[in-house]
């Protein structure tokens, strides 16, 4: 993205802030922050801190299959630039809910938004489609891969071209149903729920290893305090 700032006016703006004293009251508020790990400077660092546990997730990554150049962040795209959400679904004894299609591919329950559609709801369609599982609770949103696609067209009509997004969460569910299965999406011969270790081998077994490193980052974020 082209950066478009004045910056001669940046720069004065900067140089003003800069000779502004810090009041006793805004150094208390940083410390608070620092202590209850939240604001601006405690949510860069659990970024950097995340980035730093799980660096095959957030490297640069090329993905082939889509002729995309993809970088993950935890950092949330506009929506308008989310195409496909995906869930790290747990049980509620803390599985992880895998599906397996008749290629013998494990995934992770989740696919493309379709036109006007919401994320929430994508979510859930997709949820009971591949993996016959419902939501119980607000998803938490793990980050996304912001990517960019050599290709000429968008893959569907009404997707933002040549920008788009990944969305990945973690949320509580319960697989109570058989997937439905419609006609075109990936066809789920068998749902899982295995041990988040099981699901990091499963994926690994024909992807990258970010792809175990998502598992590994969804299960840390589940057990640590929000730093919202």
């Amino acid at each position: 993205m082209t950066d478009t700032t004045d910056r001669t006016g940046a720069a004065a703006r900067a140089d003003r802030t800069a000779r502004i004293p810090r009041s006793a009251a805004t150094d208390r508020a940083a410390a608070a922050d620092r202590v209850a790990g939240t604001g601006p400077a405690a949510t860069t660092d659990r970024a950097a801190e995340l980035a730093t546990l799980f660096p095959a997730l957030h490297a640069p990554q090329y993905w082939t299959w889509g002729r995309y150049d993809a970088q993950f962040s935890t950092a949330l795209p506009p929506d308008e630039l989310v195409t496909n959400i995906h869930l790290v679904g747990f049980t509620g004894d803390g599985l992880v809910v895998l599906c397996r299609d008749e290629r013998d591919h494990w995934f992770l329950p989740g696919g493309t938004r379709e036109d006007r559609e919401s994320v929430e709801s994508c979510l859930v369609r997709e949820l009971r489609e591949e993996a016959g599982a419902r939501l119980l609770g607000e998803p938490v949103w793990l980050g996304a891969h912001r990517c960019v696609t050599e290709d000429t067209e968008p893959y569907r009509p009404w997707q933002p071209h040549p920008e788009k997004a990944w969305l990945w969460g973690w949320g509580e569910v319960a697989v109570d149903s058989d997937p439905t299965n419609p006609d075109d999406g990936e066809q789920v011969v068998e749902v899982r729920a295995v041990e988040p270790a099981e699901a990091q081998r499963l994926l690994l077994d024909g992807h990258e290893a970010w792809w175990g490193e998502l598992i590994g980052l969804a299960v840390e974020l589940r057990e640590r305090p929000s730093a919202d």
